[in-house]
């Protein structure tokens, strides 16, 4: 999955949530993306500042974490109590 542009295939097994969900998504415009020929797709760099923007981080700080396969998110939640 290394390529610069997603289906929604792809997309539901980067974020870990069923395709119906990423369709879904992508309707109500809650997610980055574009219809080619009438099919979904996704920019990888899109995807990681939207995902930076809902954890709030980075774009910078997201890249290494997802690189580690963790989420900077995780972490700090489990200093919470």
């Amino acid at each position: 999955m290394n390529d610069d542009v997603l289906t929604i295939r792809e997309v539901a097994e980067f974020l870990k949530v069923n395709e119906k969900t990423v369709y879904s998504l992508a309707q109500q415009r809650r997610i980055p993306g574009f219809k080619v020929g009438g099919q979904w797709r996704f920019r990888r760099e899109d995807l990681d500042a939207w995902i930076a923007a809902q954890t709030g981080e980075t774009t910078a700080e997201a890249q290494p974490a997802a690189a580690a396969g963790t989420s900077a998110r995780r972490s700090r939640r489990k200093g919470r109590p």
